[in-house]
């Protein structure tokens, strides 16, 4: 297994687009890229510590590669929008990829390129190195899968893999 860092507005909307992703075997939601260790969403809620609400996404390279990842992580956000997506508002909810290695980085930058295609303005996407991530509140975890509510995002619709 592998693991891709996600971060792309509230991270219900896009722990529950990821788990629909064939070849990916495990979603968590939490807060990286910050300077607060072991930040509480009210903490990051703040905006004083940095920290993003980002999803870590496990999975199987023989089932799905990283950049088809990065395909999905552009389409299912408004990567053009700073600090902010949808009625979000806010660093917390900034648009960013963070990296594990120079491959992930070489592969985020391309899938970064090809997709300001799709995009009149430009794209504000982060690309940046992989820091600690820290695990959400148990309540937050598959929010949208054990609700049905927390899709904020814009329309999505998935690539054929």
């Amino acid at each position: 297994m592998q693991q891709a860092l996600f971060a792309a507005g509230c991270f219900w909307g896009v722990q529950y687009y990821f788990d629909q992703t064939p070849g990916v075997t495990k979603t968590t939601v939490g807060y990286t890229g910050g300077h607060t260790a072991n930040p509480s969403y009210e903490e990051v809620c703040t905006h004083t510590t940095g920290h993003t609400e980002a999803v870590l996404v496990e999975f199987d390279p023989e089932q799905v590669d990283y950049e088809m990842l990065c395909k999905h992580f552009f389409r299912m956000h408004d990567p053009t929008q700073l600090n902010r997506q949808g009625p979000d508002i806010g660093d917390s909810y900034r648009t960013a990829i963070f990296y594990f290695d120079d491959g992930q980085k070489r592969l985020a930058e391309a899938a970064k390129k090809a997709a300001q295609a799709n995009f009149k303005e430009p794209i504000v996407t982060e690309i940046t190195p992989a820091g600690p991530f820290y695990e959400a509140e148990d309540y937050h975890q598959k929010f949208t899968e054990r609700t049905g509510r927390g899709m904020c995002h814009i329309p999505y619709e998935p690539i054929a893999s």
